[in-house]
């Protein structure tokens, strides 16, 4: 026997002793309880960590717990309604200590019981379905999908933390529905009145033809009805009722157009201020962040999620970059507005334009730049917004120091229409407004 193998055998019989020690030490039937009494931890003491997961639909709720090693434990159906969600949790916590839920559906369907999660101090992360390669493989059904959002958030797969609405931004979204409905209803409206001209008898379609849509629906509403059996009074009939309903809906639309103005100037001030942002776009990406805007990890997952992100496109010595087709396209559409209104009046735009033109971009790899730019500048308006003046209580203010629009001007260096703009909440210029505030601030003092 060589000297390496009686090392070896050395080695493994002083490990022996070790061993045993080791198996002896496991404790068993009643010395087990025994030794865990006299330590004062018994089996039932021990805290079990459990993960729930939840499948949500309409009328019910699919849950699922795990303990911490992926194991299930149970699953139940639940009611979707106040006291259901109650039940729900209560039952979680019947396995343990709950140490965070994933959830499908947190903006929709999950939404309520996601603000109840909430309000008990639970943790909830967003799971997004399985994909379709996993469902056709493994089959699926509400426990399936349950369990799956449970393993989702216990290995780390689910990160995302819910969007909230429980602000002034759930008012927003829900108003921001209204309208952008009954605008599109309107643009429907009147390009039925158009086609209804295009085929109307001569007479009609030539008075009725040079008319823009706004002169076409005052015309087209004050029609009275005549002989239907006619064709001319049948135009005229199906006009003035189209005609009506837009007028109808330009009082709805400009009532919800002036909420979300309202909304909008009292979430973030800051973000209105920005060149190129008016209340729609504001809105827009006010949604799109939500409530809780500290979720947002960076400004490149939020660049991510407006789908403005640069994404590799390079092949062989073709080295660039494209744009994210992916995330929100409404907020992708409102980074593309911004844009625009940027390159016809912002000067710094424009200087940029042309020095990437220069270096042989094209048009679209430079938009593409310029969203991912700007993307970076809404992100820190979204998350740290500067304080910014109201209108109105400028107005107040120079109200009560008896100033009129005229003397602003004339201190200021700018027109009496900027300064009523201002205060009255159609124009923002941070800038302006902090001028502005200072400036009479300065007049209560003297």
């Amino acid at each position: 026997m060589t000297s390496a193998n009686r090392s070896g055998e050395r080695d493994l019989i002083g490990a022996l002793p070790n061993t045993m020690n080791v198996l002896s030490a496991v404790p068993a039937g009643g010395a087990s309880n025994q030794q865990q009494e006299g330590s004062g931890q018994s089996m039932a003491d021990q805290e079990v960590i459990v993960i729930g997961g939840v499948d949500t639909h309409k009328g019910c709720h699919v849950a699922a717990v795990l303990d911490h090693n992926g194991g299930v434990l149970g699953s139940q159906s639940f009611p979707a309604t106040a006291s259901g969600y109650q039940s729900l949790l209560d039952w979680m916590r019947g396995h343990g200590r709950l140490l965070k839920v994933g959830v499908e559906g947190t903006g929709s369907y999950g939404a309520g019981l996601t603000a109840h999660f909430r309000s008990n101090e639970i943790e909830v992360l967003e799971v997004n379905r399985p994909n379709r390669q996993m469902r056709r493989r493994r089959g699926k059904n509400d426990t399936v999908d349950a369990i799956a959002a449970a393993r989702a958030a216990l290995s780390g797969q689910a990160t995302a933390v819910p969007k909230s609405n429980d602000g002034p931004i759930g008012s927003l979204k829900a108003i921001r529905v209204a309208f952008v409905s009954l605008r599109e209803t309107r643009t429907k409206l009147i390009n039925q009145m158009h086609a209804i001209v295009v085929c109307a008898p001569a007479e009609l379609r030539s008075e009725l033809q040079k008319l823009n849509a706004e002169q076409l629906i005052a015309r087209c509403s004050r029609f009275r009805r005549g002989e239907l059996s006619e064709p001319l009074h049948g135009a005229k009939t199906a006009l003035r009722a189209l005609g009506r309903q837009c007028e109808a809906l330009d009082e709805e639309v400009e009532e919800l157009r002036s909420a979300i103005n309202e909304l909008t100037a009292k979430a973030n001030p800051a973000l209105l201020s920005a060149k190129g942002v008016g209340p729609d776009v504001a809105s827009i990406l006010l949604i799109v962040a939500g409530d809780n805007p500290e979720r947002l990890r960076s400004e490149a997952a939020f660049a991510a999620l407006c789908g403005v992100s640069p994404i590799e496109a390079s092949s062989g010595k073709n080295v660039r970059h494209r744009l994210n087709r992916g995330g929100d396209r409404r907020a992708n559409h409102a980074f593309w507005r911004i844009v625009m209104v940027r390159l016809s009046c912002d000067e710094r735009t424009k200087a940029y334009v042309a020095k990437r033109t220069a270096e042989g971009k094209s048009i679209k790899e430079i938009m593409r730049c310029l969203k991912r730019h700007i993307a970076r500048e809404v992100f820190r308006l979204l998350t740290k917004p500067v304080a910014v003046p109201l209108g109105a209580e400028l107005r107040e203010s120079r109200k009560a120091a008896k100033l009129s629009l005229q003397t602003v001007a004339d201190q200021l260096n700018t027109w009496p229409i900027r300064v009523s703009e201002i205060e009255r909440g159609v124009a923002y210029d941070s800038d302006f407004a902090t001028r502005y505030q200072d400036w009479l601030r300065s007049e209560s003092v003297a």
